[in-house]
């Protein structure tokens, strides 16, 4: 039988009877190789050549800025000062939930990690204010899934060295189309809290505005060095990860004094919790990526797609499905090593441009975040608020649904994803 044949009969295999996904990776990475006598050398070469690139140097660090970022509360300043802005709009605290998710993206990189630093500050305030506990927690766990959309972002950094384009310019990219995906879930939140009568605050007086304002300010200044030091050309975003980290900790220690050396300790430990388990995923996916190369997976499953049909929009569209379906049962991370070295042979067979494909398969994988059955932001939602997955998921419908057709007008009008890169001078 055809290695390729047994590749995917293996992975598949694996998945079903729920091997986690990095290891699945790498026993049919092992397996295919014997299969198809590749020679087991290779493997510990192209394991270490896989994550030996300065690019993903940036995932560590941005993983820790994230983590001691979460340490040192900025997150509850920013969420006390747009509660104040949004005052007595129905749905007030779930909107802010949903701005709030937007900012912290651009501190965390990682949905996951904003479910956990947002969701058990916002959770209890909504249903404090009278929220269901299930609308409250799939607020926060959706709108938390913006975080691989909103620059700085982890996503983007494994999609731009994989497909060979630039992180910076992604980063820019992904800016408006993260703020139309904020802005369709804020119009879904409006229309079911009036619907349902979840009122807001009071408007803030311009004193407590100011007071607030001054608390996050230092919060606040975060996505503004990271970005401006990226495309004022005073570092890379490698760099610039390693400048989260610094600035993170000088604010933790200094200025908000939340940071200690006990909990500098945690934050190591957490940090590198996560890093490795991201790391391990990085280094698999690029082993099954190195093994369908090889045995011509790719290629065959590239040729599959592009006999479908001539029509441009059409494949754009199955693509689209295949992504949204994949990322129900496998990670981001590990989508991008499986399916991108299919993918990039259509993108420059249809003339597409790789910095929007990018932006594009980054929104899908965002929603497969939290879409069932793995839905990784919705398990973590889920365990915050203790509510079983199934009562979540139920409430995520109408806001995945709102995501889904921000997906679908960006798909179509590139010119939205491609603008602020132009503006920038990055094409």
């Amino acid at each position: 039988m055809d290695p390729a044949i047994w590749m995917v009969i293996i992975f598949v295999a694996l998945l079903i009877i729920r091997v986690p996904i990095a290891i699945s990776l790498g026993m049919t990475t092992i397996f295919v190789s014997l299969i198809a006598d590749k020679g087991l050398g290779m493997i510990s070469y192209n394991f270490f050549g896989g994550i030996s690139k300065f690019p993903l140097l940036a995932i560590p660090f941005f993983i820790m800025a994230g983590v001691i970022m979460q340490k040192a509360r900025m997150a509850e300043k920013i969420i006390n000062f747009v509660k104040l802005i949004v005052g007595p709009i129905p749905g007030g605290l779930a909107i802010a939930t949903v701005i709030v998710a937007t900012f912290w993206g651009a501190v965390s990189g990682s949905g996951p990690a904003t479910v956990a630093a947002l969701g058990v500050i916002l959770i209890p305030g909504m249903v404090k204010q009278g929220y269901d506990k299930d609308f409250a927690t799939a607020v926060t766990s959706v709108s938390s899934g913006l975080a691989i959309i909103i620059p700085p972002s982890i996503a983007f950094i494994v999609y731009g060295m994989i497909a060979n384009v630039s992180i910076g310019t992604l980063f820019a990219a992904g800016i408006i189309p993260g703020a139309l995906v904020a802005l369709g879930l804020i119009t879904v939140v409006f229309i079911i809290s009036k619907k349902r009568g979840y009122k807001g605050e009071e408007w803030g007086t311009l004193s407590e505005l100011w007071d607030s304002f001054k608390d996050a300010f230092w919060a606040f200044l975060t996505p503004v060095i990271i970005l401006g030091g990226i495309y004022g050309g005073v570092f890379t975003p490698t760099e610039a990860a390693a400048v989260a980290v610094f600035y993170g900790l000088f604010v933790g220690v200094f200025v908000y004094k939340t940071i200690n050396f006990k909990i500098l300790f945690k934050i190591g430990v957490d940090a590198a919790e996560t890093t490795a388990v991201v790391m391990l995923v990085v280094t698999a996916a690029g082993l099954f990526s190195w093994i369908a190369t090889n045995v011509g997976l790719i290629q065959k499953a590239s040729g599959a797609i592009l006999g479908l049909s001539d029509n441009p929009v059409i494949i754009l569209l199955f693509i689209n499905i295949i992504i949204l379906f994949a990322g129900m049962v496998i990670d981001a991370i590990s989508i991008y090593y499986v399916f991108l070295p299919i993918l990039l042979p259509i993108m420059a067979e249809m003339g597409w441009d790789p910095v929007w494909f990018g932006v594009i398969m980054t929104i899908n994988l965002a929603i497969g975040q939290v879409t069932p059955p793995v839905a990784v932001n919705l398990y973590v939602g889920s365990n915050i608020a203790n509510i079983s997955l199934e009562k979540l998921a139920k409430q995520a419908i109408p806001l995945i649904l709102a995501a889904v057709v921000v997906l679908l007008i960006l798909m179509y009008l590139p010119g939205l994803t491609t603008f602020l890169p132009k503006v920038f001078g990055l094409y």
